[in-house]
């Protein structure tokens, strides 16, 4: 019995373990997801400064090329919802893991509870 026990306490740490590297995961991602949107913002606030006969350049591989700037701001906006969009997919991940982190955690507290009484009743046996 306290054998079954202790390989559920093992395999529950061990999923907890797993869940919180993914959440480490997540959580790098969503940071990274933040400078972009920073930095599209920004770059969104500067193209709305700019005249629309303004030339725009973005730049393909080594080489800029002359874009409209209408067409830019479109583009930077479309980026600024598609990365908002991953935010809140990563916001609604995290939060899954979270709930499964304190779901395993009181499986385990409940294991660890499970078994101190083990060891009271056999030292009481003893």
């Amino acid at each position: 019995m306290n054998e079954a026990i202790q390989k559920k306490f093992q395999q529950e740490v061990e999923r907890l373990k797993g869940l919180q590297k993914d959440s480490q995961k997540i959580i790098q991602s969503r940071q990274q997801l933040d400078a972009q949107l920073n930095e599209n913002t920004l770059v969104l606030e500067e193209l709305q400064k700019l005249e629309s006969d303004a030339n725009v350049f973005k730049l393909i591989g080594p080489v800029l090329v002359k874009q409209d700037t209408e067409e830019a701001k479109q583009n930077v906006q479309k980026r600024i919802e598609y990365i908002q969009g991953e935010l809140k997919h990563c916001d609604t991940t995290l939060k899954d893991l979270n709930e499964k982190q304190e779901s395993h955690k009181e499986s385990i507290g409940k294991l660890q509870q499970q078994m101190q009484q083990m060891q009271v009743k056999a030292a009481m046996k003893a």
